[in-house]
């Protein structure tokens, strides 16, 4: 089984069940705060290539919900500097295995790269925990990045 660097934000339930459909298909995981982490743009290049600018944004962010950041508009250049100076903005997991680099939790991709066997395909496992609107409701997001939301 793989060893899975697993970029996530603390305390995020959907996170928390990614991590544990890892473990248990046998996959040892090690977490990293996706918001601690020192983003450069290779860095974070390397978990997006070859995927268009606008699957690189978390979906669930109230900021691209409220329609704040539209990131079908945005241009590699200015998507980076948002995903650099606001991290909350980036599609999460970030997976790395040994030295392949993915970002979100696609279940039958995740099967077919590392093996993920009992994971519900029919689930859109980066979905807000929340539900299908999530709870959030749009505020959008603080000067600082912060999501401001009301669950």
């Amino acid at each position: 089984m793989a060893v899975v660097v697993f970029y996530e934000k603390p305390g995020c339930s959907g996170n928390a069940r990614q991590k544990a459909l890892l473990s248990a298909a046998g996959h040892t995981v090690v977490a990293k705060d996706l918001l601690q982490m020192p983003w450069t743009r290779m860095k974070l290049l390397s978990f997006f290539d070859p995927l268009p600018v606008a699957q690189w944004f978390n979906r669930n962010s109230p900021a691209v919900k409220c329609g704040d950041i539209v990131p079908e508009e945005l241009d590699e250049a200015t998507a980076l500097a948002l995903l650099q100076a606001y991290p909350l903005l980036i599609r999460r997991p970030l997976l790395e295995v040994d030295g392949v680099r993915r970002v979100g939790f696609d279940a039958a991709a995740i099967d077919a790269w590392i093996g993920l066997p009992d994971a519900p395909k029919e689930d859109n496992l980066e979905a807000c925990s929340h539900g299908a609107d999530g709870a959030h409701r749009c505020q959008g997001h603080g000067a600082d990045g912060t999501d401001r939301c009301n669950h």
